[in-house]
């Protein structure tokens, strides 16, 4: 087994958080970093002196010694280049959605099939030290039997690029979709989805979608569970939140309603007053090397705010090193990632088809049986 790989990071906006993680992980060789705009090149590889840099792609794809393809690029562009990268011979890290069509997801499972190359959609929301918490209480049995799940991304995108405006906001629910599919490792068997409210029509015209919110039920395979989820981009009034709550025979936990708040956790048959105690969440850096521990908690950026999953997110909630050390471990130790190509085409396609049962007045859409395995 290698005890190295050489990844190439491509897309520097926010893909420029992952840099010097990977410049310090143990495991990695930061190969080349690429990007359209050549400004943005020499302005990232500047800063965190890269000196190996294109702004063409398929130079990237050619390089013989590039094992990893970790994609940070703008929605549209994500299923191609995850399609030509795989196609390359190249293991593949891709921000989310993996992808806009339900089509193209089943491309990229089928790819992985065939070539035996590893995809992990790169989802900042199961790797929260939120997530990492309800998940070990899940795991070591203290939630008891989960009987049900809520979870939320309300977000203001005006002003954010030029792919954002009026996207449907099922499209983008997997910060989501994710979490609550994740606590149990589950998968969505259907879903139903309502539109409510209305977008500017300047909006609505980009994409013919109308819905200020669109909000789901999404049935578990082989389970009895429902998670409800929603999600909200332009024309809406909320702070930033990326929410699970997650209620379970035993404990429950909720999320704050305010960014910054701790988390509250519900106990069964304890005396009213005493059932909710609020709970400061623990820190999961203990799981990754000493290298890119501090990540956790700090911007890559000295003095500076960074990217605006900063600003609106406060930082994704520590998950940046833990997502680039999923992906290198996966890739030298020849397992699946998780989410691996299926589990994250079950994610996205939930997602694409809520919003078309939303544009069907809330008809229960079933999910591709290729994304059920």
């Amino acid at each position: 087994m290698k005890d190295k790989i050489n990844i190439a990071i491509v897309g520097l906006g926010f893909g420029a958080e992952f840099i010097p993680i990977y410049q310090k992980h143990p495991n990695v060789n930061l190969k080349v970093i690429c990007d359209a705009s050549k400004e943005k090149l020499d302005e990232v590889g500047g800063l965190f002196k890269v000196d190996n840099r294109t702004d063409n792609y398929d130079e990237v794809l050619k390089d013989p010694d590039i094992d990893v393809i970790h994609l940070v690029t703008p929605i549209g562009e994500h299923a191609p280049m995850t399609i030509q990268a795989l196609k390359a011979g190249k293991h593949v890290g891709a921000t989310v959605p993996m992808a806009t069509t339900v089509d193209e997801c089943r491309q990229i499972v089928e790819l992985v099939e065939e070539t035996g190359l590893k995809y992990m959609m790169m989802e900042t929301a199961v790797y929260t030290r939120e997530f990492l918490y309800i998940k070990e209480l899940f795991d070591k049995g203290e939630l008891g039997d989960i009987q049900y799940i809520m979870a939320s991304h309300p977000q203001d995108m005006d002003g954010w690029p030029d792919y954002w405006p009026g996207l449907p906001p099922m499209w983008y629910a997997t910060h989501c979709m994710a979490p609550a599919l994740g606590i149990m490792r589950s998968k969505a068997e259907s879903v139903s989805c309502i539109g409510s409210g209305k977008i500017r029509d300047d909006l609505i015209a980009i994409h013919n979608s109308p819905f200020a919110i669109e909000s789901a039920h999404v049935k578990f395979l082989n389970s009895n569970v429902y998670a409800h989820v929603h999600r909200n981009l332009f024309d809406t009034a909320r702070q930033y939140k990326e929410s699970l709550d997650v209620y379970g025979s035993k404990k429950s936990v909720e999320w704050p309603l305010i960014e910054g708040k701790p988390l509250v956790v519900h106990t069964a048959k304890m005396p009213e007053p005493e059932i909710p105690q609020e709970t400061v969440c623990p820190d999961y850096a203990k799981l990754l090397p000493d290298e890119i521990a501090q990540y956790t908690t700090k911007s890559v950026y000295e003095g500076e705010q960074g990217h605006l999953s900063f600003t609106q997110g406060a930082g994704h909630g520590g998950s940046h090193p833990h997502l680039a050390h999923e992906l290198v471990t996966a890739v030298l130790e020849d397992r699946e990632p998780y989410p691996n190509a299926v589990e994250s085409a079950n994610i996205t396609c939930v997602g694409i088809l809520a919003h078309d049962s939303a544009m069907k007045g809330g008809e229960t859409i079933q999910l591709p049986k290729w994304s059920l395995k």
